[in-house]
């Protein structure tokens, strides 16, 4: 065939979207584009992701990319990307990368010279730290503490130490130990706000005192996805450490 008549090579892309954490209205069009138009879509779980792709009646092949499979998977995708394919990253809800898988793709991408398309939308702990009435303008980001107790206490006092308003995100099943935990290392007076099921239909904005707040939570079955932000400022101030 004549050179001239070859066609070039059709470049490939790693688009990183975010996704709604619970309406799915707040997708945005950009997000829905690139959907669009992607070969390939990344998801932590696929039966997740087909619920927002079949509300938007997007019909595109869908691949699992998550925590347990991310390493095994990566050197592949880049190859795939490099050979012209469009794939698009997605996790369950929110933005990945942020407590959720991505981070891994995103950098074995950078590190082969492809530059990933972030699309920004939803993120938990943006809602949450508005949500929260607390002061903003410096917090720090936390996610998902450990499960033993030794190794949570020491995320706490690091919380404490680092004296800015912060945000954490827990499980319904360790929720009233965690605002327990809060009261204990930082006091009972320290101002926190719950945040359960953001932007879904049973959302829910707690704000008080961790003992206070701890108290309540001994008293209830929880369920749902929390976001909990703590003024550590004010925990600080209180006890004379600035």
């Amino acid at each position: 065939m004549d050179s001239a008549e070859t066609k070039p090579a059709r470049a490939g892309s790693l688009s990183v979207l975010a996704t709604p954490i619970g309406n799915l209205e707040d997708v945005t069009l950009r997000a829905l584009r690139v959907l669009r138009e992607a070969d390939a879509i990344l998801c932590e779980d696929t039966r997740r992701t087909a619920i927002l792709l079949e509300r938007y009646g997007i019909r595109k092949k869908t691949e699992s990319y998550h925590i347990y499979n991310e390493h095994g998977r990566t050197p592949a995708l880049i190859e795939r990307i490099l050979a012209g394919e469009k794939i698009a990253l997605v996790s369950d809800a929110g933005t990945p990368c942020i407590a959720d898988p991505g981070f891994l793709l995103v950098r074995a991408a950078v590190a082969a010279g492809i530059e990933p398309i972030v699309v920004p939308g939803v993120s938990a702990t943006t809602f949450a730290i508005v949500a929260s009435a607390m002061p903003c303008d410096r917090f720090a980001f936390f996610g998902f503490l450990p499960v033993k107790s030794g190794r949570r206490k020491a995320v706490l006092e690091e919380i404490l130490r680092c004296g800015m308003t912060s945000v954490v995100y827990e499980s319904p099943f360790r929720i009233a130990k965690l605002l327990r935990e809060v009261a204990d290392v930082m006091g009972a007076e320290t101002d926190v706000a719950v945040i359960r099921e953001a932007t879904k239909v049973h959302e829910e904005i707690l704000r008080g005192h961790a003992g206070e707040l701890a108290d309540a939570a001994d008293k209830r079955t929880w369920k749902g996805e929390f976001s909990v932000v703590i003024d550590v400022r004010a925990a600080l101030e209180r006890n004379g450490d600035r």
